[in-house]
């Protein structure tokens, strides 16, 4: 696939207005990212902080997602230089950073995703340049990969006017079960100071004009639509794991 076209579509949907919907993946396996990358989403997110994916299964289950002209992106394990880095050689078209808490961590990990003189990634031959046969055409890519900044502690939300302002941030990602367990209230989706911190940080977005994204985590249908119709326009539309629980039922036989 071409992946900066793709990312410059998804960039182009953003900025109009328009909501970008993806997947997540956390089993590492081929034929799981073939299926989810032919199922129409936008891109899909492989899970290095809580899915049991290691970076040199990376350019395989990457193969398997562009198949279906779905970019591949990373929710990194850390916000560190090397974990960005190895991503993105692997052929990630951008990265997810969990835990971003100030606007300065967030200006190192762009740094650490661009090629000089954008940022200070090294510059090699990769799989993401097939190892230098296309090394001219990913210089524009590697300057500016996708970049979206998770949001899911409690303290991020008094720094959030600045994490807003930080250049080439595409979208922030609220991560609700961190979220809410930062307020001691873990998975109490309902409970009024949680639903009021979501919509601190969603009108902040709005105001600063930056992506208000969500991860449903429900595999239905009409939980997708209700955040779409309220206005998130970055969202993670459930997991591999969730839909094949939601599927797998046990056959009632005595």
């Amino acid at each position: 696939m071409n992946r900066r076209a793709k990312i410059q579509e998804i960039r182009k949907k953003l900025s109009n207005g328009k909501c970008s919907i993806g997947s997540w993946m956390q089993i590492p396996h081929p034929s799981i990212a073939e299926i989810m990358g032919q199922a129409g989403y936008d891109w899909v997110a492989v899970d290095m902080e809580h899915g049991a994916i290691s970076v040199h299964q990376l350019p395989d289950l990457f193969r398997a997602l562009e198949l279906g002209n779905t970019l591949p992106l990373v929710r990194l394990a850390q916000s560190h230089f090397k974990d960005c880095k190895q991503a993105l050689d692997a052929g990630a078209g951008g990265v997810i950073v969990p835990m971003i808490g100030s606007a300065d961590q967030l200006r190192k990990v762009r740094d650490a995703t661009r090629w000089p003189p954008s940022g200070n990634r090294g510059i090699a031959f990769s799989r993401a340049n097939l190892f230098g046969k296309h090394f001219d055409e990913y210089i524009k890519e590697a300057k500016k990969p996708l970049l979206v900044a998770m949001i899911e502690h409690i303290d991020a939300i008094n720094e959030l006017n600045d994490i807003l302002k930080v250049d080439g941030l595409d979208a922030i990602l609220i991560g609700p079960y961190d979220l809410s367990a930062s307020m001691n209230l873990t998975a109490q989706f309902d409970h009024p100071e949680f639903t009021k911190a979501i919509r601190d940080i969603k009108s902040k977005s709005e105001s600063a004009n930056i992506p208000c994204g969500v991860h449903v985590v429900s595999p239905f249908i009409d939980d997708l639509q209700k955040k779409v119709d309220d206005g998130y326009r970055f969202i993670a539309y459930s997991i591999d794991s969730v839909f094949l629980n939601h599927v797998v039922i046990r056959p009632n036989i005595t």
